[in-house]
């Protein structure tokens, strides 16, 4: 039996997974926004709620995290959950839970989630993305997550948006103290934004709110997700120029929105190194699970 812990900023969710991969339990809380201890505890209750449930202690514990452990100190760092950074989660929970805790950025967690019995599964480089509150990615390639010595792997959304125009320089500044990162752009709060500054302020305050618009045949609200797709477009054309992956996952709650994979089928071989009209054999994907893949992932760590 595997726990995993997904800790989101608004949601913390603990599963449990059998080793053929079933959901055992799930349950879900609110995330203490900003309150480092009261989030500890919060993920010892669900992992002492899982055990109680199953009658069963679990050995195996992984949690999928906003931003990064560095390698050096053990601290987490550039997280948009603020609380968390400069905080030694690992070291903290194997405290409180008295077990080996193994910590992965949330978006490794789809990766592997994904690679391992989901959408991608028959593939051997997997770059999975998440566009939500933040911008992250994770690799998952030949049978194992890719780490690098700076525990940077997949930050792509800490790269200036590519072959930016005269319109999108400097850009929007982001939480990491930088402008014009991809982050800035294709989060969900980015997309409103973006949405905002060319239209002024309306009743469109978030993702869902901005997609009903569109539907209902808003033109503002349409040439925001189009301009959202071009630069999504060009910043994944990056990332199949420097490491050619067999397969993108898309997920979070942005990748959700209506026809955005035929669209990037579209917009994205022309960023792409390739001759015109050579066909794009990236696979562009959404996540077999949907929001419970982190915490597949994180179970699986």
């Amino acid at each position: 039996m595997r726990i995993g812990i997904d800790l989101g900023g608004t949601k913390i969710e603990a599963a449990v997974l059998d080793q053929a991969g079933n959901f055992r339990f799930r349950e879900r809380v609110a995330t203490p926004l900003g309150d480092y201890p009261a989030t500890l505890n919060a993920i010892r209750h669900l992992v002492q709620r899982a055990e109680s449930a199953l009658n069963e202690s679990c050995e195996h514990l992984g949690v999928g995290h906003p931003g990064s452990m560095n390698p050096i100190d053990g601290k987490i760092r550039n997280a948009n959950s603020t609380c968390l950074n400069g905080q030694r989660l690992q070291s903290d929970l194997q405290a409180q839970l008295q077990r080996a805790v193994r910590l992965a950025n949330d978006a490794d967690c789809l990766a592997l989630s994904e690679a391992t019995d989901g959408i991608a599964q028959e593939s051997a480089s997997v770059f999975a993305v998440i566009l939500g509150t933040g911008v992250g990615g994770g690799w998952f390639i030949h049978g194992r997550l890719l780490e690098g010595p700076n525990g940077l792997t997949g930050e792509w959304g800490h790269n200036p948006l590519p072959i930016a125009s005269l319109d999108e320089l400097p850009g929007p500044r982001c939480y990491c103290g930088k402008q014009g990162c991809i982050e800035a752009w294709l989060s969900g709060p980015a997309l409103v934004a973006d949405y905002h500054r060319q239209h002024g302020q309306t009743d469109v305050h978030d993702v869902p709110t901005l997609i009903a618009a569109a539907r209902a045949g808003d033109q503002d609200a349409s040439e925001a997700l189009n301009r959202h797709t071009e630069r999504l477009a060009r910043s994944l054309a990056c990332v199949i120029n420097v490491c050619d992956p067999d397969a993108i996952v898309l997920g979070g709650g942005v990748a959700q929105r209506p026809n955005l994979v035929a669209d990037l089928h579209v917009a994205l071989p022309v960023h792409v190194f390739l001759p015109a009209g050579t066909p794009l054999r990236t696979k562009l994907l959404l996540p077999k699970f949907g929001d419970s893949s982190g915490v597949r992932g994180a179970a699986r760590l």
